[in-house]
């Protein structure tokens, strides 16, 4: 019984730490982004983001065209060609080619503050 009550217990203390970290992160990129994580996953579906581009989180968002999008808050770079920070995401997202004439990127027409709650979600991951 003791043993049962260890594990349960356990078990409680590493999913409330998960969710404050994640609850975290998510705190700390709507700072960074001025942006709002929870309108991402729509925004993605709407965008059509998921044909191209892995995400982590979003069901069916498993494309292969475009660079993966899991893990963006931890590279260098954002599509090779700008350092990765909040304002250079934003401003890729909403418009790629202005850096990168020739990237397979289209231009969207997403609003700068639906590309906020793009970054947001994705460095909140």
């Amino acid at each position: 019984m003791a043993t049962v009550f260890i594990v349960v217990a356990s078990a409680a203390f590493v999913t409330t730490s998960v969710v404050r970290h994640n609850h975290t992160r998510a705190a700390i990129a709507r700072v960074m982004t001025g942006g709002d994580p929870g309108r991402a996953p729509a925004i993605f579906r709407r965008y059509g983001c998921a044909g191209c581009h892995t995400i982590s989180g979003i069901p069916g968002a498993d494309g292969q065209t475009g660079a993966p999008l899991t893990e963006l808050s931890k590279r260098v770079y954002i599509a090779g060609v700008l350092e990765n920070r909040p304002d250079n995401l934003v401003a890729w997202i909403v418009s790629p080619q202005r850096f990168s004439p020739q990237t397979a990127m289209p231009q969207s027409g997403i609003s700068e503050q639906e590309a906020r709650d793009l970054a947001a979600y994705l460095y909140a991951q």
